[in-house]
């Protein structure tokens, strides 16, 4: 056995020290490589004092992030090469579905065309010399005619996210009486000094973008037009106080949703941090239990779809993803039966008043095998491959659009094969004793056997999802505003944060245009309280045209 290495503290003071006495006999290159392993060194030693870093986050860092793709996590057998009779068959079954078609290359090389530019300003321009049916200056006998493509010529300029005008008002005095006449403003000009658009941009930079109200401060006085952080915060505070009703609505609409998505992620609330609140007892739970005091903080994602429309919504609290699911279902109608909920295994998503049909995420099943795939290569590259071909079927079905029934027996003719072949092959591993089940190979497979209902709900149910990761996408939005500005002060500003994700995003999912649409709704306030269920991201444009 090697003895122990000594151990020798120094500071960075003195590492800076003994690299600054070397710099004589080195080069620039030579001295820039020396600071930059200094500089590693010592970052590594802050990450490794870290309690929180994990080997695999270290390795993460250093070596650079990798993909999930099956591809990337376990390699192709060699042609000669074989693995257990269990494996081939399995492989057998994963097979490309039926007549789908071979996929198409990606079109066009990157470029976006003049139709991609919908948002920008479209101006007319005639010939400056000549019209439609003049001779020809060319042939001097035909006559020109007009044709249907024009010319496109596209400009893209920069300018400050917020951009102001100064009106000039010419003021005259009378000499005699003193009386002062002021110009008058232009027409649309207004008495506000910051706009309906001024609001959306504040926000879709800040809520939908994660651009911070300091770095937006810094922006704009750069581009000398200053917005201070907390004139930003002022605008957008009583915006949405404005846009309150159509949040409610959103909420509405979601507890109708057919499939409901749901997960959370941790946040920061100053005005909450230190404090706590009784948690309330579950019916498993003991009175000690139920004393116990919760002090985490969280944004719960939910994403409803319903008829082909997707909503989300964002709540920031101490409230657990299922307390909020049930905030919202509360406000379902009673003659509509149970939705579907999708999420992972954790009991906290679960809505404990309502019923509801769990469907569990295999998305998250599968990731167990990516962890342990450096170690049983052969059994995972089975598991990911048939899994892999599952998902293959899913996306035929929606190129093909398919109705949720017609998914459904798609699935059943296809999938349901390849899934039963897997939960055979699971409880031969145990069954036969070639894998341990406390190995990380058996942890996976305990995880997938234990809620192998739950996963497989799309094989008997129409509409069930595959996976959560609508909703975990969804929720990146709230993980951008959390590693940009950090927190949220109070309970409020959490509150104005969500309501404007809820908007932002449900506008993407339904490719509406965020900042239009916050700025309709700002512009009409008094017809969105009145009803707000024809001013929704997905039919707000009808609405417009109807009052036209």
């Amino acid at each position: 056995m090697k003895p122990p290495v000594p151990m020798l503290e120094v500071s960075r003071e003195e590492l800076q020290s003994l690299l600054e006495h070397a710099r004589s006999g080195l080069s620039d290159a030579e001295y820039q490589q020396l600071q930059a392993a200094l500089d590693t060194l010592v970052y590594l030693t802050q990450l490794v004092e870290d309690k929180s870093t994990t080997i695999a986050r270290l390795r993460q860092i250093l070596f650079g992030a990798t993909t999930e793709k099956t591809s990337n996590v376990v390699q192709k057998p060699a042609a000669n090469r074989t693995t257990a009779a269990v494996l081939e068959d399995g492989k057998a079954a994963a097979t490309e579905p039926a007549g789908q078609p071979e996929p198409a290359p990606s079109p066009g090389h990157g470029r976006n065309g003049a139709d991609s530019y919908t948002g920008a300003r479209k101006i007319k321009i005639e010939h400056g010399s000549l019209q439609s049916g003049n001779r020809c200056p060319g042939c001097q006998k035909g006559k020109l005619y007009a044709l249907a493509t024009p010319g496109v010529l596209i400009r893209v300029v920069g300018q400050a996210p917020l951009a102001a005008t100064v009106y000039e008002l010419e003021k005259l005095r009378c000499n005699l009486c003193g009386e002062v006449y002021t110009a008058a403003a232009p027409d649309g000009v207004g008495t506000e000094k910051y706009d309906a658009s001024a609001a959306s941009m504040i926000a879709l930079l800040k809520y939908g973008t994660g651009l911070p109200f300091h770095r937006l401060e810094r922006l704009q006085g750069s581009m000398e037009i200053p917005l201070p952080a907390a004139t930003q915060w002022e605008i957008v505070a009583e915006t949405a106080q404005w846009l309150e009703p159509i949040y409610q609505e959103l909420i509405q609409q979601a507890a109708q949703g057919e499939v409901l998505h749901n997960d959370d992620t941790t946040m920061k609330i100053l005005a909450l941090m230190g404090e706590s609140r009784p948690r309330e007892p579950a019916d498993e739970e003991s009175e000690e239990e139920a004393e116990a005091e919760r002090t985490g903080i969280f944004t719960s994602g939910i994403v409803s779809t319903r008829a082909g429309q997707r909503i989300a919504l964002f709540f920031t609290g101490r409230r657990h993803a299922g307390e909020n699911l049930a905030t919202v279902l509360a406000r379902r109608a009673q003659e509509l039966g149970p939705p579907i909920q999708m999420c992972d295994g954790l009991a906290r998503n679960l809505p404990q008043e309502f019923q509801v049909v769990v469907s569990n995420c295999i998305a998250h099943g599968r990731r167990k095998f990516v962890e342990v795939a450096a170690k049983f290569p052969e059994e995972c590259r089975y598991v990911l491959e048939t899994l892999g071909a599952v998902y293959k079927h899913d996306a035929f079905c929606r190129e093909q659009g398919m109705s949720p029934a017609e998914r459904l027996a798609y699935h059943q003719g296809q999938s349901a094969p390849l899934m039963k072949a897997l939960e055979n092959w699971f409880a031969e591993q145990f069954a036969e004793h070639q894998v341990e089940p406390n190995s990380g190979l058996g942890q996976a497979i305990t995880y997938m056997t234990k809620r192998w209902e739950k996963l497989t709900l799309f094989l008997r149910q129409a509409g069930a999802p595959l996976d959560n990761n609508l909703c975990e996408r969804a929720l990146k939005k709230a993980i951008l505003h959390r590693k940009n500005a950090l927190f949220y002060k109070t309970q409020n500003g959490a509150h104005v944060g969500d309501l404007f994700m809820s908007l932002i995003h449900t506008c993407q999912f339904c490719g509406a245009n965020p900042f239009l649409y916050l700025t309709e709704l700002q512009e009409h306030s008094e017809d969105v309280a009145r009803s707000p269920q024809q001013w929704l991201p997905w039919n707000y444009l009808e609405t417009l045209q109807r009052g036209a």
